[in-house]
């Protein structure tokens, strides 16, 4: 397992784990960031994170991807 943050662009990845404090997991997880589902780096601009999840694009700050191991 690693953090989002160290996948590359265009890699698709399935999430194993949303760790964090629960405030900070229950939003990752309202997003669609659950384990099994399959998230799939578009870009990285300027330290947040452009990935599409559950056929959605969601931008998150690098600290937040730094919590969802894949």
């Amino acid at each position: 397992m690693v953090p989002l943050t160290m996948a590359r662009v265009g890699e698709t990845a399935s999430v194993k784990k949303v760790g964090g404090k629960a405030e900070a997991r229950q939003f990752l997880e309202n997003l669609g960031f659950v384990p099994g589902s399959h998230v799939t780096i578009i870009t990285e601009i300027s330290g947040n994170v452009i990935v599409s999840i559950k056929e959605s694009r969601v931008a998150i700050s690098r600290e937040m991807a730094s919590r969802i191991m894949v």
